[in-house]
C-alpha cells in the first residue's frame, strides 16, 4: 500500500510477502513476491523485485524457471531462464530486474515448465502514463442536453422511514425519486435527528450490488446517502436493461450509462434540496462502478466539494478492452448483435469514458487503486486520474486486487473530506 501526494509513504500492510499462485506440478513449487518494496517506482528508482521459491512439501529440488515480463496488455518486455536450487525445508530467493523504462503497469510471471507459479503486477511512473482523451466534438453538448432533459423531469422526492434501520442519533429512510426518462431510483439515507445543517457523504455503488445501509449512528454528525442507479440495488426487480454495461451500445442516446450518469446527478439534486444539508459540504465516494459514478458526480455537477473514487470502472475503453475479458466480451457481443463495428462501439463508449470526463473535474480528488486488480486494472485508473487538473492524490494498495484495505481507506477518506470542508 502506498500513499502519494508530493512524496511517498511506505506501505503499512503487515504481510511479509504475498503468495499469488501455487504450482500443482511434480515439484510442488510455489513462488512469492517478497514485500521488500512497494512494487511501483518513480525515476530515478530502478524497478527490482525479489522472488522467493520453495517446495510446498518441504522437499529439496532444482528447477529451471522461466521469468517473463510483459506490459499489462501482454506485449513482451523481457524473458530469461533462472536455475534455482531449493534446500529441504528452505526458500530460495532471487532478484528480477525487469528492465522497464516506459511509464506503465507490467506483469511478472514465473513459470515452472508449463505451470505458472507467480503472476503479479508492478508499476513504473504511473503518473506519467499517457492515454489521450478521445471525446467526440459534441461531448460537452451531449451532456449539457442530458442535464437539461433531467432538469425537466419532476423528481417527486419521497422519504419513508425504516424503523428497523434507524437509531437514536440518526433516522434511516428509503428515498425514492424519478430520474431521466421517468425511471424511479432509490437508496437509503441516514439523517441526524438533531436539528441543524450537516455535511453529506454520498456513497455510489458498485455493479449490481444489493441494497445496503451504513450503521444508523456510525457518524451522527453527517448525512449518509447510498443511492442505486436504475435497474440496480432496489431496482433489480424492475430491471429492464438486462446486463447494464452492454445495454443500448448501438448509440450514446440509448446506452445504459446515459441514464445512470443522470441518476448520479439526480442523487445530488435530492441531497441539495434537503433542509438538513450543508450545501457547501457535499462529498462523494464509491468503488468500481461507484468509483466511475463518483468521478461523474464531480465532472457533471460542481456542487460536490471533494471526491474519493477507488478502483474506478469505465475508463480508457480501447486499452481497457485489450487487458480484460469482462466487460469487454459482453459489450463486444452486444455490439456485434446490434450490427455495429468496433469503431462505432468505441465512439459510443467515448461519451462514457472517465478519461474524457476527467478534465471537467474541479474539486480535490483522492483515488484508491488495487495494484493486482484484474477487473479495473491500475492502468485504467491512472488514464483518467492523470488528466485531472484539480488537487489530487492517490493510494496504491500493493497486495490487493479489486478492492481496497477498508481499515486504511475509511479513516483516510474521512480525514480527506474533513480537510476539504468549506
Amino acid at each position: 500500500m502506498t500513499f502519494h501526494k508530493t512524496k511517498m509513504i511506505a506501505g503499512a500492510i503487515s504481510l511479509l510477502f504475498i503468495t499469488f499462485s501455487v504450482s500443482a506440478a511434480e515439484r510442488h513449487l510455489k513462488a512469492s513476491a517478497v514485500a521488500d518494496s512497494q512494487w511501483w517506482w518513480l525515476a530515478p528508482q530502478v524497478p527490482s523485485l525479489t522472488v522467493a521459491v520453495s517446495d510446498s512439501t518441504g522437499a529439496a529440488c532444482n528447477a529451471d524457471l522461466r521469468i517473463v515480463v510483459t506490459t499489462d496488455n501482454y506485449e513482451p518486455v523481457m524473458e530469461e531462464t533462472r536455475s534455482v536450487t531449493v534446500a529441504a525445508g528452505d526458500t530460495a530467493c532471487f532478484k528480477v530486474d525487469p528492465c522497464v523504462k516506459a511509464p506503465g503497469f507490467y506483469r511478472l510471471s514465473v513459470n515452472d515448465g508449463d505451470k505458472s507459479i507467480l503472476d503479479m503486477n508492478f508499476g513504473y511512473e504511473p503518473e506519467n502514463i499517457v492515454s489521450l482523451p478521445d471525446s467526440q466534438p459534441d461531448f460537452d453538448r451531449f451532456w449539457s442536453e442530458a442535464l437539461d432533459e433531467l432538469a425537466r423531469v419532476d423528481p417527486r422526492y419521497n422519504l419513508q422511514e425504516v424503523d428497523s434501520l434507524s437509531g437514536e442519533k440518526r433516522k434511516v429512510y428509503l428515498a425514492t425519486m424519478r430520474s431521466l426518462g421517468g425511471d424511479t431510483i432509490s437508496g437509503y439515507i441516514a439523517i441526524p435527528v438533531k436539528e441543524g445543517k450537516y455535511p453529506v457523504h454520498i456513497i455510489y455503488n458498485g455493479y449490481g450490488v444489493d441494497p445496503w445501509c451504513v450503521g444508523a449512528d456510525d457518524a451522527p454528525d453527517w448525512i449518509h446517502f447510498i443511492p442505486f442507479s436504475r435497474g440496480q440495488g432496489y431496482g433489480k426487480k424492475y430491471n429492464k436493461y438486462g446486463d447494464w454495461v452492454a445495454y443500448g451500445i448501438a448509440s450514446p442516446d440509448t446506452y445504459y450509462y446515459r441514464g445512470a450518469f443522470m441518476d448520479v446527478v439526480r442523487a445530488i439534486d435530492f441531497i441539495y434540496q434537503l433542509p438538513q444539508t450543508d450545501r457547501n459540504n457535499i462529498f462523494a465516494e464509491g468503488g468500481s462502478q461507484g468509483g466511475a459514478f463518483t468521478l461523474v458526480s464531480a465532472a457533471l455537477d460542481h456542487r460536490v466539494a471533494a471526491i474519493a473514487p477507488y478502483i474506478p470502472f469505465l475508463s480508457d475503453y480501447p486499452d481497457y478492452f485489450n487487458i480484460v475479458h469482462w466487460p469487454a466480451e459482453p459489450v463486444k457481443k452486444a455490439a456485434a448483435e446490434a450490427g455495429i463495428s468496433d469503431e462505432e462501439m468505441y465512439k459510443t463508449l467515448s461519451y462514457f469514458d472517465m478519461k474524457n470526463m476527467a478534465r471537467r473535474i474541479k474539486c480535490p480528488v483522492l483515488m484508491g487503486v488495487g495494484l493486482q486488480d484484474p477487473v479495473c486494472p491500475p492502468h485504467t485508473n491512472f488514464s483518467s486520474y492523470n488528466l485531472i487538473s484539480s488537487p489530487k492524490e492517490f493510494i496504491i494498495y500493493r497486495d490487493l486486487g479489486h478492492t481496497v484495505d477498508y481499515d486504511d481507506w475509511n479513516p483516510r477518506i474521512r480525514e480527506f473530506f474533513e480537510r476539504n470542508r468549506r
